[in-house]
């Protein structure tokens, strides 16, 4: 008889997605696999994904910015399986709009069509133009409506999403290179002290984790939604 563990509930009412990576049938134990490259298989290709983190490490150090604030890792590791050789195919990777492909992109494609000449890598050919129209729709609706100086969650109501939602939605559009000004909204919430505290953190942080954010600067302090809008705020002010 089938049964719906603990786990599985919890799931149902908390969805999130999950990632699942298809690889070719697992070697033989004991061959000495380690430095192969992975070449148009859609696994992960570690050895391109170093090289790129270290790039990222070497801009963020010119920009004075931390390196999340250049690309996120989630954005590093789907260019380690589609080997955008354009700024066409880097704008298709998630978390790289535009204006971050404008910004930071230049080095990145070059260093990946290096690599996939010097390891005769064949690439993957789906790699496409993605159509998201109804997406798009929403992300010019939220930044005209912000533009306007609407309250989010007036935005949310009118857009039939969660205030939550929204913040997810805001925060992609600016981790994908567009600036939002949101400090009619944000100055609503919490002082300048308090708002130069988290900016300041973000700013020698290693990572833009909320958890760890919070366990650094006091629960009791601050509230996730706080952390995550200048989390928000100072990506859009240093990374576009």
């Amino acid at each position: 008889m089938l049964r719906l563990t603990n786990s599985g509930q919890d799931f149902i009412e908390n969805p999130y997605s999950l990632k699942f990576i298809l690889n070719d049938p697992i070697d033989a134990a004991g061959e000495d696999d380690d430095d192969e490259v992975k070449q148009g298989s859609g696994a992960l290709d570690t050895q391109l994904l170093q090289l790129l983190k270290e790039l990222r490490k070497k801009i963020a150090k010119q920009k004075n910015v931390p390196p999340f604030v250049v690309f996120q890792d989630p954005s590093l590791e789907e260019m380690c399986t589609h080997y955008p050789i354009s700024m066409e195919e880097l704008k298709q990777i998630s978390g790289v709009g535009n204006g971050k492909a404008l910004k930071f992109g230049g080095p990145f494609i070059e260093l990946i069509k290096k690599y996939v000449e010097d390891n005769d890598i064949e690439r993957p050919v789906d790699l496409i133009i993605k159509t998201q129209a109804n997406k798009s729709q929403l992300k010019v609706s939220i930044i005209q409506n912000v533009d306007r100086q609407i309250g989010l969650e007036d935005i949310a109501r009118s857009k039939g999403i969660t205030y939550f939602e929204i913040l997810k939605e805001i925060e992609a559009i600016v981790n994908s290179g567009t600036k939002l000004n949101l400090n009619y909204f944000v100055d609503e919430m919490m002082d300048e002290d308090r708002q130069d505290e988290v900016f300041d953190y973000f700013r020698s942080a290693e990572n833009d984790s909320i958890d760890e954010a919070l366990k650094d600067l006091g629960e009791t302090d601050y509230t996730r939604e706080e952390i995550q809008l200048m989390r928000i705020k100072f990506m859009s002010e240093l990374g576009n």
